[in-house]
């Protein structure tokens, strides 16, 4: 069993930047494979940037690439997401999760643990 617990989050400006943490406890980084998922206000939880594979490979949406990057502290057991060129679309309750499957990244109903999320709020 794992536990998630994600901070970091707040009120930034477009253009702004973030950098959320996901402090994990147990063997996370090297039992499951790490990912983050957000979900705004009236839709449905969607994928954001994950770690595939054995080499430490990442993978992001579309909608992040080129301005989200995933990152992980496995002395820390913690799971990172910077998130530069904020754009008020960013706005949603980021949560990290955890999978046992090494590639299957994207699909919500792959990960087994879920932290509460931590709310960002891109907003002028």
């Amino acid at each position: 069993q794992v536990q998630l617990v994600e901070s970091g989050g707040g009120l930034v400006q477009p253009g702004g930047s973030l950098r959320l943490s996901c402090a994990a406890s147990g063997r996370t980084f090297s039992s499951y494979n790490m990912a983050w998922f957000r979900q705004a206000p009236g839709k449905e939880r969607e994928f954001v940037a994950a770690f595939v594979g054995s080499l430490g490979g990442t993978i992001y949406s579309d909608s992040v690439k080129g301005r989200f990057t995933i990152s992980r502290d496995n002395a820390k057991n913690t799971l990172y997401l910077q998130m530069n060129s904020l754009k008020p679309e960013d706005t949603a309750v980021y949560s990290c999760a955890a999978r046992r499957d090494p590639n299957i990244a994207t699909l919500e109903r792959a990960y087994d643990y879920w932290g509460q999320g931590t709310q960002v709020t891109v907003s002028s």
